[in-house]
């Protein structure tokens, strides 16, 4: 063996047992049983896990904007803060720029990606203009490997061209594919951020009433609808509201195959936070939520109503967050949380009792693995499986402080917390890429993860 993991507790969806793990050429090659290896790690009293599987990222490579924002991270520092955290493989949301197709996003940022990425990728190509020529792409992209597409009901364009987005579900659906929608309404986000102009409520605590729960329930609802009617797998981005998550349970009531993701903050955070000082610094789309908003997250991620916790990591600096030319209207969106995103979840949900270690691999690993077509080269621990780990250490504290961290970032939303459960190894097919802390990979060492269909869970 290259290298042999012994003495943990190796964890997946199925249970745990100790047993040590063979790697050989990037593969998990034997588990248990009398082996001999060129390295080995003696890891007892740690868990060994899946390495994480982030499917929503925006990394923006550097010669390019997302959205015509530019955030902090790059697939350098975006992937060294996953590696960090025991993600070992992230899904990036691929922006065309004007005058692009989706396919040219793609084929741009994969070679930013091959040059600076050290944890593996794929990409989710986004639907910005439902033209001929991006339809016509879709089926192809699916035969290479992307098989998902990116739709945000919350830009305007979506309504004016919504039969052209059905269609574009219709054809992920053919294809194999799955679709991510983001889920809020542009006419009710628009006519309230008109409302708080014309009351002069532009101070950033009035930022969710700007984006409020309806915009978020009215866009989810329509997204069962067209699942229903198109048949397209939907996986419903970074909900948020209970009441949106209760429009999922509805559709998949009636066997409509809708996924739900949720993201960090509206675990750990409440709306509360943007009656503080600096509380520009906490916005999100959808915005933070009210404390029964976050339990009913937590109650879902327990009883497997959200399927996958991903980090929508899309960092800014603090300076940029708290620009005073932003009001409650646009302020800008999005935090840095690949490298805390799985030890806040252990910390908060393991050692609380609140999820199962085999529940937190599923939501942080198996699901994703299996809905974006990537199970069971990624998301589990088997023979042949790739050697994606994250040798948990459950005992090792650490107190947040973003301006250390990996991301390029200089705040975290969480600055100042202890956070119990951090990954003392990460090991990405095969090679250690992160001990105690310190990450060992090397830009450019991270490949485009081998993509199937989608696979319902």
């Amino acid at each position: 063996m290259d290298l042999i993991v012994r003495n943990g507790t190796v964890v997946t969806v199925g249970g745990r047992t100790e047993v040590d793990v063979g790697i050989r050429a990037g593969r998990i090659a034997q588990l248990g049983g009398t082996m001999n290896g060129a390295r080995e790690i003696d890891v007892a009293g740690l868990w060994v896990l899946p390495g994480g599987v982030d499917p929503h990222v925006h990394l923006t490579p550097p010669t390019r904007s997302q959205q015509g924002w530019r955030w902090a991270d790059d697939f350098e520092s975006g992937t060294r803060a996953a590696l960090a955290g025991g993600i070992t493989t992230v899904g990036n949301m691929s922006f065309p720029e004007r005058g692009e197709t989706i396919a040219d996003a793609i084929a741009t940022d994969q070679d930013e990606a091959d040059g600076l990425a050290l944890a593996d990728f794929f990409f989710h190509p986004v639907l910005m203009s439902p033209d001929d020529a991006n339809l016509e792409q879709i089926a192809p992209l699916h035969q290479q490997g992307h098989t998902s597409l990116k739709i945000f009901f919350s830009f305007a364009r979506f309504d004016r061209n919504v039969e052209r987005y059905v269609t574009a579900m219709r054809t992920v659906a053919a294809a194999g594919g799955v679709v991510l929608a983001h889920c809020e309404d542009a006419a009710i986000i628009d006519c309230c951020c008109n409302l708080l102009r014309e009351a002069g409520k532009t101070e950033p605590r009035f930022y969710p009433d700007g984006r409020p729960v309806q915009a978020e329930v009215v866009a989810t609802q329509r997204a069962v609808g067209f699942a229903e009617t198109t048949g397209c797998p939907t996986y419903v981005v970074h909900l948020a509201s209970s009441r949106a998550l209760e429009a999922c349970h509805d559709g998949r009531r009636r066997g409509v195959p809708m996924y739900v993701e949720t993201r960090p903050i509206y675990l750990h955070l409440t709306r509360s936070r943007f009656e503080e000082p600096e509380g520009a610094k906490y916005a999100g789309a959808p915005p933070l939520r009210d404390q029964h908003d976050v339990d009913a997250m937590w109650a879902a991620l327990r009883f497997g109503n959200i399927d996958t916790l991903a980090t929508d990591h899309a960092p800014w600096n603090l300076a940029e967050k708290l620009d005073p030319a932003t009001d409650a209207t646009n302020l800008r969106q999005g935090v840095a949380d690949l490298e805390t995103c799985m030890p806040m979840l252990y910390s908060a949900g393991v050692r609380t009792g609140r999820l199962s270690l085999e529940q937190f691999v599923a939501v942080s690993s198996t699901n994703a693995a299996k809905l974006f077509g990537l199970y069971p080269r990624k998301g589990t621990i088997g023979v042949g499986s790739d050697a994606d780990l994250a040798i948990w250490d459950p005992e090792l504290s650490r107190t947040i402080e973003g301006a250390a961290m990996y991301s390029r970032a200089d705040y975290s939303p969480y600055d100042g917390w202890t956070v119990t459960g951090w990954p003392r190894y990460t090991i990405s097919r095969g090679e250690v890429v992160q001990e105690r802390g310190e990450i060992t990979a090397a830009p450019g060492r991270g490949r485009l993860a081998e993509r199937g269909p989608h696979s319902p869970l």
